[in-house]
């Protein structure tokens, strides 16, 4: 059976917590997206960004991956800076920021309560990472954010966690050809703690880049 992105629907119900406080939110704070948050960019990217879930204060407002705050400032631009994106900088879903060969998403697609999903929800949710995944080129390169993130997309390819372990900088041939690379998440505390700095991350996204062109040759 082919699988598309059709799978996913921002009316998805699956999880009930999650649901719940969706709920709760959009009645608290009626001018927010407080949705499952769909994938943002190319339908057929080079590159699979896979983040932990919406902030509550940035995607699930905004209703866009890494967008609204300070999550997503590294990200994006290092995206621009490598040619991924359009703008150094995403403000909002009409903004008319572009993403180039590259979507991203995120392993969790509600904000979940104190931003720890449930090892439940995280496999409930898996089924629409394992249709992004089916949709890439052999060649493609998967970054993952964060711990959670690596073992979301391992768990979308069927592929043990003990074979992949995770670490900042790392790098890993899937069976299918896609090259998994590693990266502690840019989020604030991560940031300002020092534990990702931006230098690092240019590290990572150079191998990614480096990949790509080599594959592409």
């Amino acid at each position: 059976m082919n699988q598309t992105l059709d799978s996913f629907s921002p009316k998805c119900r699956r999880c009930s917590r999650l649901a719940a406080f969706l709920r709760d939110i959009r009645r608290e704070q009626p001018g927010y997206y407080a949705r499952p948050v769909p994938s943002f960019g190319a339908q057929l990217p080079r590159l699979l960004v896979v983040g932990l879930a919406p902030g509550l204060h940035g995607a699930n407002r905004t209703g866009r991956p890494f967008t609204g705050d300070h999550a997503g400032l590294l990200l994006y631009r290092m995206l621009h800076r490598f040619g991924f994106a359009s703008d150094s900088e995403s403000r909002s879903e009409r903004d008319g920021l572009r993403l180039i060969d590259c979507r991203i998403t995120n392993a969790v697609r509600c904000v979940p309560p104190q931003n720890k999903p449930t090892l439940q929800e995280i496999r409930t949710c898996n089924r629409y990472l394992r249709d992004e995944l089916a949709l890439l080129p052999a060649d493609a390169a998967i970054l993952a954010l964060g711990t959670v993130a690596h073992g979301a997309v391992l768990a979308a390819s069927g592929l043990r966690p003990s074979a992949y372990r995770f670490r900042h900088g790392v790098q890993h041939a899937l069976p299918s050809g896609a090259r998994l690379f590693d990266s502690y998440h840019c989020s604030r505390y991560k940031s300002q703690t020092g534990r990702l700095t931006e230098a690092m991350f240019i590290s990572v996204f150079s191998d990614i880049a480096g990949f790509l062109d080599r594959s592409r040759g």
